[in-house]
């Protein structure tokens, strides 16, 4: 195991701000669902002092640590009592307002998670930084061979066309430049809206008018459930309709190995 208390080099975050910090961090916040986990994997369960009431996984974490609040709305002064050296946060989940109060106080590691290359070089930055540069060098290869391989496997499969829903009432739908975009073209479907801004808010007609194979219904953030598929079925007869773990499409880090896993399952699905 890597040891800790390394010095780890100066690094930028993905908004290009340099982290005012010499060694490796020993009391880690997370204010990311995703990026908690990743802690975990690199074993730094220790080091994790505070979380969200998102991050839900691992389990141990989520039920041993205190929890500061939404991804939205921090307990500022629970931070201060936990007295991080190290607070990561997210461009997407987390405000600019939360971010910039808390780097008046503690170094802020901002990802900017657009596509799986950014997740990838996101993992490659928190291994530097955290002293797990080996383990993070190893998991960023595991997850650039299950890639490899479900492009091997999509050669005997077409290429469906899809809309990814990410609300519903009004129906909002995920379009370009997201990182569920770029998952859904590794999983070789056609994002219908794709040139749309990334989240737009679409009404059926535009569903029906775009010749879709599959509509994909995510247990996050509209936790979707069998009565919404049955809806969106009865309206769509002749549409196949999903339901799926949303952390396939937007969880990114450690999560990520699952993603060939996903894929297996939404063609099986598909082609019977």
């Amino acid at each position: 195991m890597e040891k800790n208390n390394k010095p780890t080099v100066y690094i930028k975050d993905q908004l290009g701000r340099e982290l005012p910090m010499k060694q490796a961090p020993r009391r880690i916040v997370s204010l990311v669902p995703s990026i908690t986990e990743l802690l975990s994997y690199f074993e730094l369960d220790d080091q994790i002092v505070g979380i969200t009431k998102f991050c839900v996984l691992p389990d141990h974490i989520y039920r041993s640590k205190p929890r500061i609040g939404g991804t939205k709305q921090v307990h500022y002064n629970q931070i201060d009592l936990l007295n991080p050296d190290l607070i990561i946060a997210n461009k997407e989940e987390n405000t600019a307002e939360i971010v910039e109060k808390l780097a008046e106080k503690y170094p802020v590691y901002v990802s900017d998670i657009l596509n799986t290359e950014d997740a990838l070089t996101m993992i490659e930055d928190l291994g530097l930084i955290c002293n797990r540069k080996t383990k993070a060098e190893t998991l960023v290869r595991e997850i650039r061979t299950s890639f490899d391989e479900i492009r091997a496997l999509h050669k005997l499969n077409r290429t469906f066309k899809a809309a990814y829903l990410v609300w519903h009432n009004p129906i909002m739908v995920a379009g370009c430049n997201t990182y569920i975009n770029s998952i859904l073209n590794l999983l070789h479907l056609e994002n219908a809206f794709h040139n749309e801004s990334r989240y737009p808010k679409i009404d059926t007609t535009e569903i029906s008018a775009q010749d879709i194979d599959v509509l994909i219904l995510p247990s996050e953030p509209f936790p979707f459930k069998e009565k919404h598929k049955q809806y969106y079925k009865e309206l769509f007869p002749d549409i196949k309709v999903i339901l799926l773990k949303g952390e396939i499409f937007s969880w990114y880090g450690s999560y990520m190995l699952n993603i060939k896993t996903a894929y297996l399952s939404i063609q099986n699905t598909l082609n019977n």
